[in-house]
């Protein structure tokens, strides 16, 4: 029997939110502020959307900015999600000394029981952390890949190592930041067997006014998508992408 499954990918920014009042009274300051009132509008968002998955990048995991409390848990008590949550930095990394960088982490939540999940670690960039999440029927990869175009391609080597020892319906998301265009993607597209479902290559970012395509929903063949869109919101500098697979 064949069931469709909703997938949100979400870079959400630790809810510090976007726009002119982030950079108000000096550049970034909304790191600094507590992120209450944007999160409430993120988790309405989610509530509204229904997905069976979801795959959050920048989640704070406890900071000052979320009075200690992590984002991925409170969402997943409000919304009734299984989830899975970890720091993006390396075991040894000296970010995950300092006191607001060491909250900083992705997380992947599902309405399916989560029977096992890994983290995995890239030995290249700042940002390191690999989810492998899987359910019953479906494994789930979400990553964040670093902003420097050699680590990059070091990490999708690794990726490609982790995902061609799957035999299993997988779904491959994050912020890849690939700033250099898809055609960064090409070589480990044709390894893997993957396939976007984003084939019209619509950019999320930034989020106002969209015009890279940093964010990437990936998806093995047996997967099949009904439906793709990227949503008009903006309460992150990423605007979510929404997908609805058959299975």
């Amino acid at each position: 029997m064949k069931r469709s499954v909703r997938f949100l990918l979400y870079n959400i920014r630790y809810a510090t939110g976007h726009g002119g009042r982030f950079h108000f009274p000096f550049p970034y300051a909304g790191y600094l502020r507590h992120s209450d009132q944007n999160f409430l509008k993120i988790v309405e968002f989610v509530r509204s959307v229904n997905p069976d998955v979801v795959g959050l990048v920048e989640v704070d995991g406890g900071s000052f900015r979320t009075r200690k409390r992590c984002q991925a848990d409170m969402i997943a008590e409000e919304l009734g999600y299984h989830h899975v949550v970890e720091t993006k930095y390396g075991s040894h990394s000296m970010v995950k000394k300092m006191p607001l960088l060491k909250a900083q982490g992705n997380a992947v939540l599902t309405r399916m029981p989560i029977v096992s999940y890994r983290h995995h670690y890239f030995d290249e960039g700042m940002k390191r952390l690999v989810i492998q999440a899987c359910t019953e029927h479906l494994t789930i990869f979400l990553v964040h890949l670093s902003l420097t175009y050699r680590n990059r391609q070091y990490q999708l080597e690794r990726l490609y190592r982790l995902i061609r020892a799957v035999d299993r319906p997988m779904i491959l998301a994050g912020d890849f930041n690939v700033l250099w265009g898809m055609r960064e993607l090409e070589l480990f597209l044709g390894a893997t067997g993957l396939i976007s479902a984003n084939p019209e290559k619509k950019p999320s970012y930034p989020s106002r006014a969209p015009k890279r395509e940093l964010d990437f929903i990936l998806h093995s063949p047996e997967l099949k998508v009904m439906n793709f869109q990227i949503a008009p919101v903006t309460y992150s500098d990423h605007a979510p992408l929404i997908c609805d697979f058959s299975m």
